[in-house]
């Protein structure tokens, strides 16, 4: 005789209850439902930061923005002469040129002076913060290097002041008995405002291959996708150099993109230029 099996599913919302039912046996079966997920809160990551890491974050990216009024959109740290010249005619010998001066050029001694200075004011350390600020402006190669650093510096110290004062700012920048440069005052700021030092670093790195890059978008010319294209090539000199400066002492300091040096040493020369280094 044959068998005549019937099913009869029933789906309830906490569990689904299976009965089977044969000639020979009834068999009921309960279940824990498998797809109820639909309802399942949201992980909440609001607190992944906290009130502090917030306030840091958001100071770093308003202080390095390219909307930050320091003036670094009139600058080119020599890369004018160095298109006019051929060195850099397009992304490829760009991305090469500015991996040498981040890695081996000014922007790792301007990262290292940046966290000279923070460590400085960090420990309250008065005296060392002077001698970082005095060698930091004595280390520049050419003039107008020189006017592009101080002066970016200087108004960077002014709207940190104006917009963004704290305990302890002024009083450091007074022993600063000087110029301070671009990074020292990067460093100095920061530190009083009591930012990590290896978050403003990335930071600082990030911002000036920005400016770099958009310097000599202008110039090649070069488009929003290439420029992109180069910014991501450099993040791991970027890092790279970021964990250098960070584990270097002043000792460490030098420089070997000549060929930068001199850049921004005959752009003062000129014919026809559309910036001021």
């Amino acid at each position: 005789m044959a068998i005549i099996i019937v099913m009869v599913i029933i789906i309830m919302t906490t569990t689904t209850i299976i009965t089977t039912t044969s000639i020979a046996t009834t068999t009921i079966i309960t279940a824990i439902p498998m797809l109820m997920t639909t309802n399942k809160p949201p992980i909440d990551d609001r607190n992944d930061l906290s009130e502090n890491e917030a306030a840091a974050l958001y100071r770093l990216m308003t202080w390095l923005s390219p909307s930050f009024p320091v003036g670094a959109f009139s600058y080119s740290s020599g890369i004018e002469w160095a298109v006019e010249a051929g060195d850099i005619v397009d992304a490829a010998s760009l991305r090469d040129w500015l991996s040498s001066m981040l890695a081996d050029g000014s922007g790792f001694c301007d990262a290292v002076f940046l966290a000279q200075a923070h460590r400085a004011v960090s420990c309250g350390d008065e005296a060392a913060f002077r001698d970082v600020a005095e060698l930091a402006a004595a280390f520049v190669p050419s003039r107008e290097r020189h006017l592009e650093t101080s002066a970016q510096g200087r108004a960077f110290i002014d709207i940190a002041r104006a917009a963004w004062n704290c305990d302890g700012l002024e009083q450091m920048i007074a022993h600063g008995e000087g110029i301070l440069v671009y990074p020292v005052a990067v460093g100095l700021v920061s530190a009083a405002h009591i930012i990590p030092l290896a978050s403003t670093m990335h930071a600082f790195l990030h911002a000036l291959a920005s400016n770099w890059i958009s310097a000599a978008s202008r110039m090649i010319p070069l488009g929003q996708t290439d420029s992109q294209r180069v910014l991501a090539r450099l993040e791991p000199v970027v890092v790279a150099t970021a964990g250098r400066a960070l584990d270097a002492s002043l000792d460490d300091l030098g420089s070997a993109t000549f060929r930068a040096d001199l850049a921004s040493m005959r752009h003062e020369t000129q014919y026809t230029r559309l910036f001021r280094s």
